[in-house]
């Protein structure tokens, strides 16, 4: 249970592998996922090392496997996952993967070039056709007498009698539709209106071979005289992108032509046919095993990327790698990279040598499905530092049942606890199904942390009598329970004259006792309703957030005792608890003596207890308007002020001061100590820089070691002691905790805000959308409250459950990360990210 409340222990060690077997012992340890490598080459430019040639061919492998994936995906053919995880290939197997994805991306280019050549040729014959067919329907008008006189007003009219008619050129070819009139216009302004257009849309799409799309396109033919003219057309039709083609003069040479196009592109179908079949099947057959060789070449790219990390020996035998790992993990370790050797045929072993370091350890927390969500609200405000006390585990029922303090609404929390459970018992193929949504994601990785706010908001939808704004009824109303059949007749009349109540727990006879569980259902008919549910809420609020901050204040004991801190106990933790218990937790105190001094006849005349925590500060007890809750009131809280004033110089000056001490004495005593330097060379040649030699020092040994290291790094750091810095840093800390212990009180009164709210905003949306259809008896009101229950449900899960039950969710992070977190949790350090292929196959670390 240790490794749940404190992170893991860790430790570096020294990798010392054998160059043939390096490539193995790497790959296994990246299947466990143990280990995090540090770069031992941080001024070797990433091109200049050993395994860099290797990742460029991993590279190159990926680069061709994407391009494979493209053309599945163009091609619409799905990509078999069987979930397979296979093992990371040998170096050997690296020539024959090449080969195989040279020859496939050689295939597939031949592919593509040959069917976007014969989807060009097909494209020109294609156009070619429709020309000849709608150029014979040209010439065919032009035979119309109306059509030739229209055309002979292009000869010159003072010869038009004695000389015959002028022979007209043409061009004939295919444009795009919607470029049609701006070539009209530009035909007509640079011709200056010489020449003479016909066009005729093409009805049916044309696919364009370099893009795939499908385009609609015009044939038209234009008719002009003189090589002037032929030439300005020609280089218009060229600028807008036109496809001219040749189209004989004569009736009988276009028909031939038609006929032997016809024929061309038949047989150019059929060629076209069996090349997208023989695509279809290359693409099919790699579509089978496209994901398990991306598999394969990332897993390969990431184990020379990590052997680049590593230093190599003067003998080019050996490379040596650092790495932190838990110490619970050693002998996972150790097999590891026995199980590597012995794939890689070494009979020379794995050495796995632990070091001692000054260095600050990563930060490790072990997680499952269930606790990853909640330890991530926690890394979200910041990585824990170093073996420090993890929230994560109080978070997991304090987080859930704050959010339900404030949302607390029976009905709600079923749905959202379905909702939940779904999520839950259907995990396994909801994983299975791979969603890339981003927000579906999010929500399907928080699943445990909503099946718990929606378990928590029954229970305090339960205490607050409320579902969809309506109480239940289950016990009958504690107020309702006449002791005679005559006081009953004219409750029972009451109810029915009034709509609403104004209810006094104080009159006789009427009030048989307390509802068994939550609040009375009565209430929720009662014009004072909300003055009962403010004071109730208000103080709840108070006394969980004083509780959850003590418990705060609580756990930073044990990471002073932990990292052996006895000052920060004595001028830090008893101060701070003192401090707030003495003023916070008096108050919580007086909350509940209110409660028991006073009852339904006494509590009109009873003190407020805001007043009375203001006088306690001033001291002013004098007040006729606000009178003492007990005897010796005046005594007591005198004394619980200055007892928290008193611990105010403790931390501010005190702790200084102290600290001050300590390092002019432990100065003076290492300066002082004539065995000073025989220690240090005994301490040398017990730790050669730091790295152990041979077998090493024994356990004992070790330990010795590591407290004269960190005796020594003490002694560097008092060196340093700055009593300037130590005084300001420690008069920031004062103030804010002191001033912050009022905020952070104050701040949980967002309990008392938002759970109001939310049953405000409830009883609203069931006054102005289900009243409606309720309040009609007859048959067109059974259909409109069908209607208006629709509306209903689809309003109460937008904003109830998800716009409310995200605001209510950034609220109780806001608590935890701020008052409750603050008091006991630095947050400080750096996450362990150890070497794993699952973690680089999810995309979650990039290279």
């Amino acid at each position: 249970m240790g490794e749940l409340f404190r992170s893991e222990e860790m430790t570096l060690a020294q990798l010392y592998l054998q160059s043939e077997s390096a490539y193995c012992c790497v790959s296994e340890l990246g299947e466990i996922g143990m280990v995090q490598f540090r770069d031992l080459n941080p001024d070797v430019n990433v091109f200049q090392r050993k395994f860099v040639n290797e990742v460029r061919r991993c590279e190159e492998m990926d680069r061709k496997l994407r391009f494979v994936e493209k053309e599945i995906k163009k091609a619409n053919i799905p990509m078999v996952d069987t979930g397979e995880n296979p093992e990371v290939p040998l170096p050997r197997d690296m020539i024959d993967l090449e080969a195989t994805f040279e020859k496939l991306e050689n295939e597939l280019k031949e592919i593509n070039t040959n069917q976007e050549a014969l989807k060009k040729n097909f494209l020109e014959l294609t156009e070619l056709k429709h020309i000849l067919r709608r150029t014979q329907q040209f010439f065919d008008e032009m035979e119309d007498p109306n059509l030739l006189e229209e055309s002979s007003t292009l000869m010159d009219p003072s010869e038009a009698g004695t000389r015959a008619p002028l022979r007209l050129g043409f061009v004939a070819g295919v444009i795009s539709r919607e470029r049609i009139p701006t070539f009209e216009r530009m035909l007509w302004r640079v011709c200056r209106g010489n020449v003479f257009l016909r066009q005729a849309d093409i009805e049916d799409s044309l696919e364009d071979p370099a893009t795939g799309d499908q385009v609609y396109k015009s044939v038209f033919i234009i008719f002009f005289q003189g090589d002037q003219l032929k030439t300005r057309v020609k280089k218009i039709c060229e600028g807008f992108r036109a496809s001219l083609y040749p189209c004989p003069e004569t009736p009988q040479e276009r028909k031939e032509m038609a006929a032997g196009v016809a024929t061309r592109i038949d047989d150019l179908q059929m060629v076209l046919n069996q090349t997208e079949d023989h695509r279809q099947r290359v693409l099919q057959a790699a579509a089978k095993t496209v994901r398990v060789w991306f598999i394969k070449v990332r897993k390969m790219k990431a184990v020379y990327h990590t052997l680049n990390l590593c230093n190599i020996d003067v003998t080019q035998k050996c490379l040596i790698a650092e790495v932190w790992c838990p110490v619970s993990d050693m002998d996972s370790i150790q097999f590891a990279l026995r199980r590597g050797t012995e794939k890689s045929g070494s009979t020379v072993p794995s050495i796995l040598n632990r070091m001692q370091t000054k260095q600050t350890p990563p930060t490790f927390n072990k997680t499952n499905k269930f606790t990853s969500g909640f330890q991530n609200i926690v890394d979200a405000y910041g990585i824990g530092n170093y073996r420090e006390m993890n929230p994560a585990p109080y978070t997991i029922i304090t987080f859930p049942f704050l959010f339900a303090v404030m949302f607390g609404d029976l009905g709600h929390g079923v749905l959202m606890t379905c909702a939940a459970l779904y999520l839950v018992l259907r995990e396994s193929r909801l994983v299975a199904q791979k969603n890339d949504n981003e927000m579906f994601s999010m929500v399907f990785a928080g699943r445990y942390i909503i099946l718990l706010m929606g378990v928590f908001s029954i229970y305090t939808g339960i205490i607050y009598n409320d579902c969809f704004s309506k109480s239940l009824n289950l016990f009958g109303s504690g107020w309702i329970s006449p002791p005679c059949l005559s006081c009953r007749l004219w409750i029972g009349l009451t109810l029915d004259e009034n709509k609403v109540l104004q209810l006094d727990p104080a009159v006789r006879g009427v009030f048989n006792g307390p509802y068994p569980i939550g609040i009375d259902p009565i209430w929720n008919i009662a014009t004072n309703k909300l003055t009962f549910l403010n004071s109730f809420k208000m103080k709840m609020s108070v006394i969980l957030g004083v509780i959850h901050m003590l418990f705060g204040v609580s756990l930073s004991l044990f990471n002073h005792l932990y990292f052996k801190k006895p000052l920060n106990i004595y001028l830090g933790f008893i101060p701070e608890i003192v401090f707030m218990a003495s003023l916070f937790g008096y108050l919580v105190i007086l909350v509940f003596y209110k409660w028991l001094a006073y009852d339904a006849h006494t509590s009109r005349n009873a003190p407020s207890l805001l007043i009375a925590f203001i006088n306690m500060f001033l001291f002013n007890y004098n007040d006729p308007t606000n009178q003492p809750l007990y005897r010796g009131q005046m005594v007591i809280q005198t004394l619980l002020v200055l007892i928290a004033l008193a611990c105010v110089p403790c931390m501010l000056i005190v702790k200084t001061l102290v600290l001050r001490r300590q390092y002019l004495w432990k100065k003076n005593l290492v300066l002082n100590n004539p065995c000073r330097p025989l220690c240090l060379f005994l301490q040398g040649t017990q730790n050669f820089g730091g790295i152990r030699v041979g077998n090493g020092p024994t356990e004992d040994q070790a330990e010795i070691i590591q407290h004269d290291q960190l005796s020594q790094h003490s002694e560097n750091d008092e060196h340093e002691f700055n009593f300037g810095d130590v005084a300001v840093h420690q008069a920031i800390h004062t103030i804010e905790y002191c001033l912050g212990c009022i905020s952070n009180t104050a701040s949980y009164l967002r309990l008392w805000a938002l759970s109001l709210a939310h049953a405000q905003l409830s009883e609203v949306l069931w006054t102005m959308v289900m009243h409606l259809g309720l309040s009609s008896r007859s048959f067109g009101g059974f259909v409109a409250l069908s209607i208006i229950f629709g509306a209903f449900a689809v309003l109460t899960v937008c904003i109830l459950l998800i716009m409310e039950g995200l605001s209510a969710f950034l609220h109780a992070l806001r608590l935890h990360w701020v008052e409750f977190q603050n008091k006991f949790y630095i947050g400080q350090g750096f996450k362990f990210l150890p070497f794993t292929f699952e973690s680089i196959l999810e995309g979650r670390f990039e290279d």
